[in-house]
């Protein structure tokens, strides 16, 4: 995926001391498979990118193999980091939920749970006044933040208020990017039925 292409060292420079990653990645994230490839056109880049669950690091085929080790390394650890940003997991989906009710609700609304649904088909997320559960749909891993945020402040001011009306619209509408996040979510819903399987 384009968004998930990494480049770097148009000079190469010394390559990167190996670290350990900044944060952790959660465990469905961790340990992936990295193909380490080279290119004879390839002079001064090195970039990497996901094919699937893999990681392809491509590399000057000049580029010594263990500096060729070390920046797979590095550029692996920050796919990662992206990619967990982009993929919380239910307890970031959690944590984000109550960073989101301070922020635009002061605090109001305090969901029991807060997590990924692979039973969401018809709609973005889902929630129970009565119980405070919230669910999202798995299909929003990997939407930009900002767009899991509205689907999610959306759910959140049900907590507060469970019908459609005036006060929930303010509420929702609180997020600056609502209206752009539904244009968004119009045409990635389009994107999606065009990948089903004709029936």
């Amino acid at each position: 995926m384009i968004g998930e292409t990494l480049a770097l060292f148009p000079d190469l420079p010394a390559a990167p001391r190996a670290t350990a990653p900044r944060s952790a990645a959660p465990a469905e994230l961790a340990d992936p498979v990295v193909e380490i490839r080279t290119s004879t056109r390839r002079r001064k880049t090195i970039a990497a990118h996901w094919e699937g669950e893999t990681i392809v690091v491509v590399v000057p085929q000049r580029l010594p193999v263990r500096e060729r080790q070390q920046y797979a390394a590095e550029l692996s650890a920050r796919l990662l980091a992206d990619r967990a940003r982009q993929r919380p997991t239910d307890d970031g989906l959690s944590a984000r939920a109550r960073e989101l009710s301070e922020r635009y609700l002061e605090g109001r609304a305090a969901p029991t749970s807060v997590t990924w649904s692979s039973r969401q088909r018809g709609r973005w997320g889902s929630c129970s006044p009565a119980t405070g559960t919230i669910r999202i749909s798995d299909q929003l891993k990997g939407v930009p933040c900002w767009v899991l945020d509205t689907v999610l402040l959306h759910e959140l001011a049900h907590l507060l208020r469970p019908q459609h009306d005036a006060e929930f619209h303010e509420l929702a509408n609180r997020h600056p990017r609502m209206a752009e996040s539904d244009i968004f979510l119009a045409g990635y819903a389009l994107g999606l039925r065009a990948g089903e399987p004709a029936r």
